[in-house]
């Protein structure tokens, strides 16, 4: 009895101990939880936006856009109490705040995310319409104008060298519609307007187009100003300011309107601003994020690209990202932007 009692007595002990030990466990289990939970509130997600488009239009169409976000976080276990939206002062000035982690999220040109890889991680593509004419001729462009959207989706884009209405511009597009070679000597003669150096369209590709035509680049050219924005430089461009400029391909339906409402242009701007040159194809923007941001995370960036390709979906969303004519955006792969990286190299090589 003595030994029954015993028995009884440790297996008791050990069910109270192993009781206190479960117990213990799920306490440690439901802190790691709370842990996990807190971990997911966020005080200030940072977005800018690069200036390709005057910052206060960027500024007011996108305001839904931190609603939308929070929203779609939300359904990924986020919260996040605040989106700020800003706008850099160039191109340049976004990627190195991305790469001081003093903006989390960044709409940025293929070529900004990969001259700032050290400290830029891309994380989406962005898809266009395609354009109706995708030709290296500058001729075609012009003779099939005005250039529209065709439904096909796209993951890259060509930039154009313009000649506006100007004395100088109108000569060098008629050289070029009677299929007449240009020379550098025309080309250095003309004032230029351009964007900063990491601007695919607005910088390194035409300077990449130059380089393959007349063994020159953009920083040859003997009047060349860096513009703001796009914008600037078709209002540049209208008044006579300058002759040429560089951009993306679809530009002018962007600002066909704003050409004689706003600009000054005398005609339709198909009319007014024809192409003299066209570049290599180009991948498309991309949603990039901060390495040195403390509050990225792999789980946080899987969020980032669920969220974004969900808002790309919906008619509210679609209105947004318009604005730098996104049509959607798929995961990326930093591999596809080995030619940029290449571009890039050869530009270098080339001033």
């Amino acid at each position: 009895m003595s030994l029954v009692a015993a028995l009884a007595f440790t297996a008791c002990g050990n069910n109270e101990a192993k009781d206190t030990k479960d117990s213990t466990n799920e306490t440690e289990s439901t802190q790691t939880a709370e842990t996990t939970e807190t971990s997911k509130d966020i005080d200030k997600l940072t977005v800018q936006f690069v200036p390709s488009r005057e910052p206060d239009e960027i500024i007011t169409v996108t305001e839904p856009l931190k609603d939308m976000l929070k929203d779609e976080l939300s359904k990924e276990g986020y919260n996040v109490e605040n989106v700020d939206i800003s706008v850099g002062t160039s191109y340049e000035a976004t990627g190195e705040a991305m790469s001081a982690g003093t903006v989390d999220v960044g709409f940025i040109p293929g070529g900004t995310y990969v001259t700032y890889d050290d400290g830029v991680d891309v994380i989406l593509t962005a898809t266009r319409d395609g354009l109706s004419v995708e030709s290296d001729d500058p001729k075609e462009w012009n003779d099939n104008s005005p250039i529209k959207n065709i439904d096909d989706q796209v993951t890259f884009y060509r930039a154009l060298v313009l000649a506006g209405p100007s004395e100088k511009g109108k000569a060098l597009a008629k050289k070029v519609n009677n299929a007449e070679e240009l020379t550098w000597e025309e080309l250095d003669d003309l004032n230029w307007a351009v964007m900063g150096p990491t601007s695919s369209a607005g910088y390194l590709y035409p300077s990449l187009w130059m380089k393959d035509k007349f063994d020159h680049s953009i920083s040859d050219l003997s009047n060349a100003v860096q513009a703001d924005s796009y914008a600037s430089s078709f209002s540049r461009l209208a008044t006579g300011q300058v002759d040429a400029l560089v951009t993306y391909a679809d530009a002018r339906m962007d600002y066909a309107d704003q050409w004689q409402s706003e600009f000054g242009g005398k005609n339709d701007i198909f009319d007014d601003v024809q192409v003299i040159g066209v570049t290599d194809k180009i991948m498309n923007d991309t949603i990039s994020v901060s390495k040195t941001s403390e509050k990225m995370t792999p789980e946080l960036i899987e969020a980032l690209q669920n969220a974004f390709i969900n808002i790309g979906k919906t008619n509210e969303g679609k209105e947004v990202i318009a604005i730098y004519t996104h049509k959607g955006y798929e995961k990326a792969n930093p591999d596809d932007y080995e030619a940029e990286r290449e571009a890039q190299k050869m530009a270098r090589d080339a001033n």
